[in-house]
C-alpha cells in the first residue's frame, strides 16, 4: 500500500449509492473495489487536474466541494461547473485523451481514483457498471445542455434561481437539507459560470432577499420560498 493510492472499498463507502451501480452480486462488487485507489487530502485551491494534462483516470468525490474552469482567449478564467461529494469529475478528459479544463478544490477535499483503462476492463465484466458509466456520462452531458439553454436566454433573476435551485436539489439528493445550503464558491466564480457580473449577482441575491425569497448570512443560505423561486422559471417558459 502506498501514501499515495491508498485502497479504499467501496463496499464500506456511505456515498456508495451514488457512484456505484446497484444490485451488484458480492463478487462483482470485490471486482470494483480492486479497481478504487484513494488520493490524500487535496487540500483548497489545489488542482486534482489540469487543462492541457494526460486523462488517465475519472475520479468520484468522497467529500469536499471543486470548480472546473478553462482559460479563456484573452486570459480570463470562465468557470464551467460545480462538482460535490457523491459526483464523477474528469470525464472531459475521456474525448482527447487530455483534460479541457482545471478542476480545483473549493474546499479539502476527498476522491476515489478511478483508472479509466481498469474502468473499461471490468466492465467488459461487470456490465451494470457499464452502463452506470454511460449513465453518469449522459447525466453530465444532460447537466451541461441544461447551463447552455439556461444561458441563452434567461435574464439574471432567473440564472441565479436556477442555480440555487439545481445546487439545492443536487445536495439534497445526497441527504442534505433541501431549503439550507453554504455556497462553498464565490460570487465572482457563481457569476464567471451563469456569464453575470459580480455586482449583479451581488444586487440578485440582495433582491432575493429583500422579497423574502431567501435569508443570505454570508455564505449560508436559506431558501424559504422554492416555488417562487421556481415560478420565476415557469412564467417566463409561458411567455
Amino acid at each position: 500500500m502506498t501514501h499515495d493510492t491508498i485502497q479504499v472499498a467501496c463496499s464500506n463507502c456511505n456515498m456508495r449509492e451514488l457512484c456505484m451501480p446497484t444490485g451488484l452480486t458480492a463478487e462483482e462488487v470485490a471486482r470494483v473495489d480492486e479497481l478504487v485507489q484513494r488520493r490524500p487530502l487535496i487540500k483548497r485551491g489545489t488542482a486534482l487536474f489540469q487543462q492541457g494534462e494526460k486523462f488517465t483516470s475519472l475520479h468520484a468525490i468522497r467529500s469536499g466541494f471543486f470548480k472546473t474552469s478553462v482559460t479563456t482567449e484573452d486570459g480570463r478564467d470562465q468557470v464551467t461547473g460545480f462538482q460535490m461529494a457523491g459526483e464523477i469529475i474528469g470525464l472531459d478528459g475521456i474525448f482527447n485523451d487530455h483534460h479541457t479544463c482545471d478542476a480545483i478544490a473549493l474546499e479539502d477535499s476527498e476522491v476515489c481514483v478511478l483508472p479509466f483503462e481498469r474502468i473499461e476492463t471490468i466492465s467488459r465484466e461487470v456490465k451494470a457498471l457499464q452502463r452506470h458509466v454511460h449513465k453518469i456520462m449522459s447525466r453530465e452531458i444532460v447537466r451541461e445542455h441544461g447551463v447552455m439553454l439556461l444561458l441563452g436566454n434567461m435574464r439574471a433573476e432567473e440564472r441565479l434561481a436556477v442555480f440555487l435551485l439545481n445546487l439545492v436539489q443536487r445536495l439534497h439528493a445526497r441527504g442534505f437539507s433541501s431549503s439550507d445550503l453554504v455556497l462553498r464558491m464565490s460570487r465572482e466564480e457563481i457569476g464567471s459560470y451563469l456569464g453575470l457580473t459580480l455586482e449583479t449577482v451581488s444586487r440578485t441575491f440582495s433582491r432575493f432577499s429583500d422579497e423574502g425569497l431567501l435569508e443570505v448570512r454570508r455564505r449560508h443560505i436559506h431558501i424559504h420560498n422554492a416555488e417562487a423561486l421556481g415560478d420565476m422559471l415557469t412564467s417566463q417558459h409561458c411567455h
